[in-house]
């Protein structure tokens, strides 16, 4: 029998400390939520990690947090991206402040958010492995064994399984997980090289063989490697002399490679999760889908999932969001899943065409799209993740439901992300309308920051704590905007408060 129940209601209990439980229990805590995060790992982190890069979209979400100049300064920028051969991205033509990948360790970014959440308020329980769950119409418990022994039942409003492929939380829900695996016994390792790659991330393939070749810091490379010679099963020790045959054969060169401290083998699966939420309890990043390592998609597709669902779960307790707001979750995020799922599955295969006749057509159309203008920012803007998209009703503005540029504003307010970090939605109007923005910061105070475009423009936006525009008009007439403003602001923000006559 497990002892009382820990913790009040009202609260969100978080089960996984990767990136996307962090960011999400940042966000939670920065909103005034009470939340709790369930870690099986110790405290202490060995610094070994699989995941290294961190997108422009999502770079993008951690400077509206005030964190991404940090996490920058740890890794390294890379503008180009080498596909094949001599073929390469240029995302240095990517909108807003980050075009490029930063590479550095997922432990830099786990550090980062961390200390973010620690900060706003977050608890963070180390030792702590999640075991059971159950759900009542008031609230979730979560059942942990804790290092050391002992057990301890955790209670929240509401619970969110971060907590990766393997999923307690996933298995507890009776959730399937379809899919497959799509490429077996990838070897990774941490190595020193002697002759360093000339471009920030390296990859190249043959028919039997790819590698790929990242800087970690301090001296070490990341080595991801496959041989389709040679299938083994993930309980298989890397052979450094076989790493090094495989990069040669698929870079031409292993780069003076030696002194691995760390290797490990793995399969690839494509999966994904029906549904994202089921009663209180929601899925988010690998617990929800896992797809190829192409494109280094996973962690920034899990940071973005908790982007998309902790404005929402505060709103919720904090008694204001519409009806609609917790289902929307699923609505949106599913979608972008299995777009990801989609395009990084595409890219694999691509990447590992057996036949000569399909390297050639490969390397051919590698080559069209980055080499045509407009063909090669679709591409590096689907990699970054510039072009996620939630749906619009039928007749909104082209806007809608599309990323906000990090526009400047007026009157000494900075820039738009600057404004987003609170987790309130941002109404940026075209037009200095006191009369609106009276309304807006009085009735929805709390909820909405009220600001003055910067440049010229028509349009009037409001922009979700997401860094999505929920809502947009070009409507000039002063009284017909303001009811539109209105309409949108009860949609999205809930009723507002009512105001006295004097403040009228």
């Amino acid at each position: 029998m497990m002892p009382p129940t820990d913790g009040p209601t009202g609260n969100v209990l978080i089960v996984g400390a990767g990136p996307t439980g962090l960011l999400l229990a940042g966000d939670l805590a920065a909103a005034g939520v009470g939340c709790t995060v369930l870690e099986s790992r110790a405290e202490e982190t060995t610094g070994l990690t699989r995941a290294f890069a961190v997108h422009a979209r999502t770079l993008e979400l951690l400077d509206a947090r005030g964190v991404a100049d940090e996490l920058v300064a740890t890794g390294t920028r890379a503008g180009r991206l080498r596909l094949l051969g001599s073929t390469d991205l240029d995302m240095s033509r990517l909108p807003g402040r980050f075009p490029y990948v930063l590479v550095t360790p997922q432990y830099e970014t786990e550090r980062v958010l961390k200390e973010r959440a620690v900060a706003a308020g977050a608890e963070i329980v180390h030792g702590a492995e999640a075991v059971g769950l159950r759900q009542d119409a008031a609230g979730v418990d979560v059942d942990a064994r804790i290092a050391g022994g002992g057990a301890r039942t955790f209670r929240a409003s509401y619970a969110v399984g971060a907590d990766g492929v393997r999923s307690t939380v996933r298995r507890a829900l009776g959730l399937p997980f379809p899919g497959r695996a799509v490429v077996r016994s990838v070897m990774l390792a941490d190595v020193r090289l002697d002759d360093a790659p000339a471009d920030a991330l390296t990859a190249g393939a043959v028919g039997d063989a790819f590698a790929f070749v990242a800087p970690f810091g301090e001296g070490w490379y990341r080595v991801i490697a496959w041989n389709r010679r040679h299938q083994a099963p993930d309980s298989e020790p890397v052979d450094l002399e076989e790493l090094r045959t495989v990069t040669r054969r698929a870079l031409g060169t292993d780069h003076g490679m030696r002194d691995a401290r760390w290797t490990s083998r793995f399969h690839s699966d494509e999966r994904q999760v029906p549904r994202y939420r089921v009663g209180r309890v929601f899925l988010a990043g690998d617990a929800a889908h896992v797809h190829s390592p192409a494109g280094g998609q996973g962690m920034n597709t899990g940071m973005q999932d908790a982007a998309n669902l902790g404005w929402k779960l505060a709103a919720e307790l904090r008694g204001w969001a519409p009806s609609w707001l917790l289902d929307s979750y699923h609505e949106e995020r599913h979608p972008v899943g299995r777009l990801v799922l989609r395009r990084s599955g595409a890219l694999l295969r691509f990447t590992l065409a057996e036949p000569r006749a399909v390297r050639a057509a490969r390397a051919a159309a590698a080559f069209a799209a980055t080499r045509v203008p407009p063909a090669a920012r679709r591409v590096a803007a689907a990699v970054s993740g510039i072009d996620i998209a939630y749906p619009a009703p039928r007749g909104s503005h082209p806007l809608t439901g599309r990323r906000a540029p990090d526009v400047p504003l007026a009157g000494g307010a900075g820039r738009l992300y600057r404004l987003l970090g609170d987790g309130r939605f941002v109404l940026v109007v075209a037009a200095n309308d006191p009369a609106v923005t009276y309304l807006a910061t009085k009735r929805w105070a709390g909820r909405v920051h009220c600001a003055l475009a910067g440049g010229a423009t028509r349009t009037t936006a409001l922009v979700r704590p997401d860094g999505y525009i929920a809502w947009a008009t070009d409507e000039t007439a002063p009284d017909q905007r303001a009811a539109a403003i209105r309409d949108a602001l009860v949609r999205w923000c809930g009723p507002g408060a009512e105001v006295s006559g004097a403040d009228r």
